[in-house]
């Protein structure tokens, strides 16, 4: 009888035989049955309580890991991977003196728009001619701007492009959007890093499964949310990683003067503690995360100074990635850092290129041409030699490499020589993991305004990623957190292999 007056009053906590067992086994038996209770296996109903995921995949997955790149700002659709000719043709006319003026009338002008301040953003009529060159790339004969000549010259039949993307927001709330599916003026919510690393787990225990490069999103944007887990839980979140091989771990190694033993003493000691807190606050995610992050810390010390050991590449695979180039140096250390982690079985590395403390440097009002050149040869080549290497070394088919942002640039001049947001209609890039290559996926009107064929909102490109992991959307969800339809996407079936 008391059992079940505690079960109705106390659901979810061990009744009083689990309390008598803990105390007949002493301190062990306490610490035993909490750890037990919180991971759900003292529990009253076996059939109605929900239990997490548990690491497996829920089909064959055809990838292992993800590489998501990410181009603060916004950066140019006709400039990178959909060239419009017609914006030559017409560059300085305006759009109603074109063949192209029923663009305006289009219902996806308002239909798809939520702006976070109303009339900010305004159609910039007067067409704006393409500031760089493209060609065909590859046997495919991919059309790809000069500006990314290396992704072209080296990759261009290992990519696949998407040139339907859509989002909701024509602000740089769409930077957390892109990561969370969800636009900013409703909160953060769970990134697909995060979801990822709920789902499936650790591939490697001495290593953080969900890893960022690079500075990520200022506040103004979403900050750390977008890389955050948020009601996932703490330890879902991005873990930060510095490509420093001088000094690796800034915040995670006791300093010179600690020998490795004395901190194994110290870390067996704090967890001990931590574990006493977890017999009185058993189901605390926060306490929880805080023990994962201590021991995973110190494991930590083992692994990432060999991540960031770059002397040990061939001198081949250094000025592949263009480590003796100033320019190229700093985002191709994280591109070859991203290979290593992949190597050691990573699961989702985000890496932030164009970060300036405010909306992202590729966010091209004025100076484009300019402006996107430079950002472009810091990157173009890293991520070609990534997908080069990662190719070469058999890992391209079991890694995702994905190049994003936020949203796209105005067919139409802001000002003398830029380009205004614009969620339309932009591109993003994919290779490896199971997706075909030398494809074009989806299309934009003759201007690149719109996205007017096998359109995608944000969260297809996410539906696209965990099918290739394996993983349905669907079912992963948390009690108590209803999800909407659109937060799962549909897969871009389209560009699979």
């Amino acid at each position: 009888m008391l059992d079940r007056i505690h079960e109705a009053c106390c659901p979810g906590h061990p009744n009083r035989r689990a309390f008598l067992a803990d105390v007949g086994m002493g301190f062990t038996g306490l610490v035993l049955g909490s750890l037990l209770q919180r991971d759900g296996i003292i529990r009253a109903n076996e059939s109605t309580r929900w239990l997490p995921p548990d690491g497996q995949p829920h089909v064959r997955p055809k990838a292992k890991s993800v590489v998501w790149i990410f181009l603060t700002g916004g950066m140019s659709q006709m400039e990178s991977f959909d060239p419009k000719p017609a914006l030559n043709e017409f560059a300085g006319k305006t759009i109603d003196e074109t063949p192209f003026k029923s663009t305006l009338e289009s219902l996806y002008v308002k239909k798809n728009l939520r702006e976070v301040i109303e009339g900010l953003h305004k159609v910039h009529p007067k067409l704006f001619a393409m500031q760089v060159g493209h060609r065909k790339f590859g046997q495919s004969g991919l059309d790809i701007s000069d500006w990314w000549s290396h992704l072209g010259e080296w990759c261009a039949d290992d990519i696949a492009l998407v040139r339907s993307m859509w989002t909701t927001d024509n602000n740089h709330g769409a930077q957390l959007q892109f990561h969370t599916g969800r636009h900013s003026l409703e909160g953060p919510f769970p990134t697909i890093g995060s979801w990822i690393h709920y789902g499936l787990g650790a591939l490697n225990e001495n290593l953080p499964q969900f890893v960022v490069m690079g500075t990520p999103i200022a506040d103004c944007c979403g900050g750390v949310g977008a890389h955050g887990a948020n009601y996932l839980g703490p330890e879902h979140n991005g873990v930060q990683l510095e490509i420093n091989p001088a000094n690796p771990l800034p915040f995670a190694t006791p300093g010179p003067d600690v020998f490795r033993e004395e901190q194994r003493r110290e870390f067996d000691l704090l967890g001990k503690l931590n574990r006493l807190a977890g017999v009185e606050y058993p189901d605390d995610p926060a306490l929880a995360a805080r023990i994962k992050s201590y021991e995973l810390a110190f494991r930590m010390q083992t692994e990432v100074p060999d991540v960031v050991n770059f002397a040990s590449e061939t001198e081949d695979t250094r000025k592949m990635y263009g480590l003796d180039n100033l320019t190229t140096k700093t985002f191709g250390e994280q591109c070859l850092a991203s290979r290593k982690l992949i190597e050691k079985g990573v699961r989702f590395i985000q890496l932030f290129h164009g970060s300036n403390g405010g909306a992202g440097a590729w966010d091209a009002h004025g100076g484009l041409k300019a402006g996107h050149s430079k950002l472009c040869a810091q990157i173009d080549q890293p991520i070609a030699a990534l997908i080069r290497d990662l190719k070469q070394r058999g890992l391209l088919d079991e890694t995702l490499v994905v190049i994003g942002t936020e949203f796209g640039r105005t067919p139409g001049a802001q000002g003398a020589d830029g380009r205004d947001h614009h969620p339309y209609g932009f591109s993003v890039a994919l290779a490896g993991g199971g997706v075909k290559g030398g494809v074009a996926h989806g299309k934009t009107d003759e201007i690149g305004f719109h996205a007017v064929e096998d359109r995608h909102y944000v969260t297809d490109l996410h539906a696209t990623i965990m099918h290739q992991l394996g993983l349905d959307a669907h079912r992963l969800e948390i009690p108590g957190r209803k999800r909407l339809e659109i937060d799962f996407g549909l897969p871009i079936r389209e560009i699979l292999a």
